[in-house]
């Protein structure tokens, strides 16, 4: 028998967790309130920061699909999506195509377009692409989910950036 009353060569991982892993994860919570606490002010300084960022960006609209374009369904999954964001300083449209089994790739332009910066950002992860003279910018490889853009023109700013609402991809 092992320290946890398994025996050797038996596995637990793919059992339901229960009261003795709770008591193991909230004693591991215990040590780290201990010995590395969460700064008090924290929570408040990070929300701070992203009203700051947000309050910094102008906001694109998503143009109205009619309804007939807007319908999804498997036999259509293999079809070029686009979508069109407009703010008062530039217009973003983005065509999704398939680019691999659950991956897609992003083929977008900005006018006015002179070298703006676009970034992909989904949860945590965000990718940058830079438009090309004409406003063209790929994301290959992009997996399904919450999607926004953030374009920011190259500095000096003539317009604050630009963030598109979330979409599902």
């Amino acid at each position: 028998m092992s320290a946890f009353g398994v025996p050797p060569g038996d596995s637990t991982a793919d059992l339901p967790l229960d009261a003795y892993d709770d008591l193991i994860m909230s004693r591991i919570a215990a040590l780290y309130q201990a010995i590395d606490p969460v700064p008090v002010e924290l929570t408040e300084r990070l929300q701070f920061a992203i009203t700051l960022d947000a309050l910094s960006m102008e906001l694109a609209e998503l143009e109205r699909l009619p309804e007939t374009a807007a319908a999804r369904s498997s036999a259509h999954s293999s079809e070029v999506r686009t979508l069109t964001f407009t703010s008062d300083s530039l217009t973003t449209m983005v065509a999704m195509s398939p680019d691999g089994p659950d991956r897609l790739r992003i083929d977008g332009w900005v006018a006015p377009c002179a070298g703006v910066s676009v970034e992909l950002r989904q949860g945590l992860l965000c990718r940058h692409a830079t438009a090309d003279p004409d406003g063209r910018f790929v994301f290959e490889d992009v997996a399904h989910g919450l999607t926004r853009f953030v374009v920011r023109a190259p500095e000096p700013a003539s317009h604050p950036p630009v963030a598109t609402p979330a979409v599902e991809i």
